[in-house]
């Protein structure tokens, strides 16, 4: 299995493969502007035709600049992000044992200076860091569920080595206490 071996995207699909993590994907967000403003579409079901969006869940995530959320991971739940208002540097490592790229890492900065949305897989972790004030909405394909679904990975573990750029950022007590991967029992990991 290869990093081309994903999903088949429509022709015209405006959606584009991660070369780094299988089942990555960047949405490039048109922009039509005028002198009244701007509309754009940042999301479609139709882009992501293998997901079942039955349980669609939307939630708004607003934070100062050096705030850092995560690195969080899923069993069950994929996300799509889209940064509304200013930059975030967004980082995910491959957890998933059976995939090309397990324990591959990317990092992309996204929102003001880059609009797109990304698309994150079930198993893949990740996490972001606040470089300006940001708004960043995300859609999820199943309901929130804490103690079955998220579980978490220290967002400076050296074994996983993301380059965020910071080394004292604002975090929440949860995130401060996620463990180190070789830590985290087998149990915990993602499965496939």
């Amino acid at each position: 299995m290869s990093l081309t071996d994903q999903p088949t995207l429509k022709l015209n699909s405006p959606i584009r493969a991660s070369h780094l993590i299988n089942g990555v994907y960047t949405a490039p967000i048109k922009t039509f502007a005028d002198e009244r403003g701007q509309f754009m579409e940042t999301f479609r079901r139709e882009w992501f035709p293998w997901i079942n969006w039955d349980k669609m869940q939307t939630n708004r995530s607003d934070s100062k600049k050096d705030v850092l959320r995560g690195l969080h991971y899923h069993h069950h739940q994929i996300d799509y992000w889209y940064v509304s208002r200013g930059v975030v540097r967004v980082g995910m490592v491959d957890l998933r044992p059976s995939s090309p790229s397990y324990r591959a890492i990317e990092v992309l900065e996204i929102g003001d200076t880059n609009n797109v949305g990304v698309f994150i897989p079930v198993g893949v972790a990740h996490g972001f860091l606040a470089l300006t004030d940001v708004t960043l909405t995300y859609l999820v394909n199943n309901y929130y569920d804490s103690g079955k679904d998220e579980r978490g990975v220290a967002w400076n573990d050296p074994d996983i080595n993301i380059p965020w750029g910071i080394e004292a950022p604002q975090m929440s007590p949860r995130d401060i206490e996620n463990r180190r991967l070789k830590d985290i029992p087998q149990n915990e990991l993602p499965a496939k």
